[in-house]
């Protein structure tokens, strides 16, 4: 089930009017941001309990996803990463499709592997790691088994 309760808009407008654009459509717009393929991550705020959402980069394999917590080469990591570490039940809006998941930190060889297919999707990723001395986090989202 999505998470629920109150949401709390991003302070940073162009996140949220993405995020206002994506679900008043249904999914149908807002699906790319900057050039890119964009979806829509639910957290659960850390110290707020509140709701999150942010818009983000698709990378897919189909079945799952992955999230980095790029903030363009920033010195900290965006807050949703926090909000995965203390919370990994999340959800993901692609386009129509809401569905729930269970988010995990990535490294060795998976992170490899995912870093290189987020960086196919948006090349500045490449860049915004050069930018800060953290390791940018690459977040894999596992599709929640739903029992009949």
């Amino acid at each position: 089930m999505p998470l629920e309760g109150h949401y709390e808009p991003a302070t940073w407008s162009v996140a949220a009017e993405q995020v206002e654009l994506y679900e008043s459509s249904g999914g149908t717009e807002g699906t790319v941001l900057n050039g890119a393929p964009c979806v829509v991550l639910w957290t659960r705020g850390r110290t707020t309990g509140h709701v999150r959402k942010s818009p983000v980069i698709r990378v897919t394999d189909g079945e799952h996803y992955a999230v980095l917590g790029s903030m363009g080469g920033a010195p900290k990591d965006p807050s949703w990463v926090a909000n995965i570490k203390a919370d990994p039940h999340v959800t993901l809006q692609d386009g129509p499709v809401v569905r729930d998941y269970t988010a995990r930190l990535l490294d060795g060889d998976e992170r490899a592997e995912w870093w290189s297919r987020a960086v196919e999707v948006w090349p500045p990723y490449e860049e915004y790691q050069t930018r800060t001395d953290r390791v940018i986090p690459v977040i894999l989202l596992d599709p929640h088994i739903t029992s009949q």
